[in-house]
């Protein structure tokens, strides 16, 4: 089956979020993002890889014990279970591509998103744009 999807039609608002799940046997999903400056989530884990593609902007990304600053043109790949966030560092709104390698987004360990201290052997499915 094919589909079309606007991106205004995808939960959230500064991160639209796609889920392949929900469109069959997709085996990808993603976040299309505007983050304001001084934003971004808080320190989290996937049991999987995550690829940002940052199309403006600067953001600066904690990745364990490493920090990384990235601009417009590049491209920053996150292995699973590292734990990881990222700041728009920039004076505007930076504009990247956020690709989870699975159907469905998982996050583990984040204080975000459930406003609780989390176990990192736990999964939390998330919807953003809607709490839980």
């Amino acid at each position: 089956m094919t589909n079309l999807v606007n991106t205004t039609s995808l939960p959230g608002e500064t991160a639209r979020q796609f889920e392949g799940y929900r469109y069959g046997d997709v085996h990808v999903s993603f976040f299309v993002s505007a983050t304001p400056p001084g934003c971004g989530p808080s320190l989290h884990t996937h049991p999987y890889a995550e690829v940002f593609i940052v199309q403006e902007g600067h953001l600066t990304f904690i990745l364990g014990d490493e920090t990384l600053e990235a601009m417009a043109g590049q491209i920053v790949i996150v292995p699973a279970g590292v734990r990881h966030k990222f700041t728009n560092t920039s004076s505007a709104v930076g504009y990247h591509i956020d690709i989870h390698t699975s159907s469905q987004v998982a996050v583990a360990d984040s204080d975000r998103y459930l406003g609780q201290r989390r176990n990192e052997q736990e999964i939390i499915h998330v919807r953003l744009g809607r709490s839980r």
